[in-house]
């Protein structure tokens, strides 16, 4: 994909602190933090969102996700706990489609979304 931003990452094309990298994938800071601790991890692969993720992919999804754990005991965030987010589409918030997941810590993230989101919604 070139006009994809994260594969211009995972190629090299595009600088970043790299934080992790292996095989499956890399990890590094994100630009726009939501938390003390904001990294995004992404898989070396081109794959469009969560939607995309076939049975032909568990090798890189176990690796990449042992390799978002193998950063939150690095950095000393394993222990409190982190988030780990993947937003699907445009109505997630999807912004670029190369599957991504957002690593939240640093501080008490509270619940995962407010109490109140879909009242008076019926369905």
């Amino acid at each position: 994909m070139e006009e994809c931003i994260f594969c211009k990452i995972a190629a090299g094309e595009i600088s970043t602190q790299r934080l992790a990298d292996s095989k499956y994938g890399i990890v590094f800071p994100d630009i726009n933090p939501q938390a003390p601790i904001h990294l995004l991890a992404i898989p070396k692969i081109h794959i469009a969102s969560l939607n995309d993720v076939g049975p032909e992919h568990g090798e890189e999804m176990a690796g990449l996700f042992h390799l978002i754990e193998a950063v939150a005991e690095e950095f000393g965030f394993a222990d409190d706990g982190y988030r780990v987010i993947s937003n699907v589409n445009e109505h997630a918030g999807q912004e670029v489609f190369h599957l991504h997941f957002h690593v939240l810590a640093g501080t008490d993230l509270g619940r995962i979304v407010s109490p109140s989101l879909g009242k008076g919604k019926k369905g």
